[in-house]
Formats: structure tokens, C-alpha cells, sequence
């Protein structure tokens, strides 16, 4: 049953990309041209999604088991650190050159948009290269422990 309600949540999420025109990076890149050609309805979808997304998470803060029985695993952190500050710049500005972040990214590449290929790889390509440092890291900080 859970993966039946991950499928239909995925599939309602990824046709809401595609009706709010998230999938389509000409439109995100209007909405970030504050100076050009300005296109703000993707504001009223941003402001659509926090909306939900503080009502689910206030009712999911007070349960420990989703509706369906699996573990409830709410995020932890706090702290803005350098890698937060880091990492969301490095989204941003992957956002605003490409037009696409991760979810729309891999709608429009079911799609089939070229574009969405070459986003998608680079993306992945960056996810492996992150893993690559963490555990070349994490082998060098237990070398140096007795």
C-alpha cells in the first residue's frame, strides 16, 4: 500500500509541475528575470506549495506514524552552516542558468525534453561527485583517529 500511495503523491506532484508550468524552464527563467520580462504566477504556485507544505507539516509534527503505518522522519536540523549557505547558492544559481531544479527536471525529462537530458546528467554527475568527496573524507578522518 505505501508504494501505491508514493506512486499516486509522485504522480500528483509531477502533473502539478507540468499544469503550474514548472516543468518549463522558459517560464521559470521569466519568473527570474525580475528586470525583463517579469512573470510572477509562478510566485502564486511557491506560495500554493508552502501553504500545503506548512499544514502537512504542522499535522505530521504531532504523529510519530504516517497515515499509513511507516515511521514518521521529519528533518532535524537547525544550524545554518556554511554547507547550507553553500549548497542553496549552488541550487540557486543552477536553477537560474538552467531554468530547471531536480523534480521539474526529471518531468521534463519523462517529457523526453533534450534539455532536461543534459540538466538531468549534470545533476547526477554533481550527486556522484558529492558522494565521491564525503566518503574520500570520511576514509581520511578515520585514518587520522588511533
Amino acid at each position: 500500500m505505501l508504494n501505491i500511495a508514493s506512486f499516486a503523491a509522485g504522480l500528483v506532484f509531477g502533473l502539478g509541475l507540468i499544469l503550474s508550468g514548472m516543468a518549463n524552464p522558459a517560464k521559470v527563467l521569466g519568473f527570474l528575470d525580475l528586470a525583463g520580462a517579469w512573470d510572477p504566477s509562478l510566485a502564486l504556485v511557491m506560495a500554493g506549495a508552502i501553504a500545503v507544505g506548512l499544514g502537512a507539516f504542522t499535522f505530521a509534527k504531532g504523529r510519530t506514524r504516517s497515515l499509513l503505518g511507516a515511521e514518521m522522519r521529519l528533518p532535524t536540523a537547525r544550524d545554518i552552516d556554511r554547507r547550507l549557505v553553500g549548497g542553496s547558492l549552488l541550487f540557486g544559481v543552477g536553477w537560474g542558468v538552467a531554468g530547471f531544479c531536480p523534480g521539474p527536471a526529471l518531468v521534463a525529462l519523462g517529457m523526453g525534453q533534450g534539455q532536461a537530458v543534459v540538466f538531468v546528467v549534470a545533476m547526477l554527475a554533481g550527486m556522484g561527485l558529492y558522494e565521491g568527496l564525503q566518503r574520500r573524507q570520511s576514509r581520511q578522518l578515520r585514518e587520522l583517529r588511533p
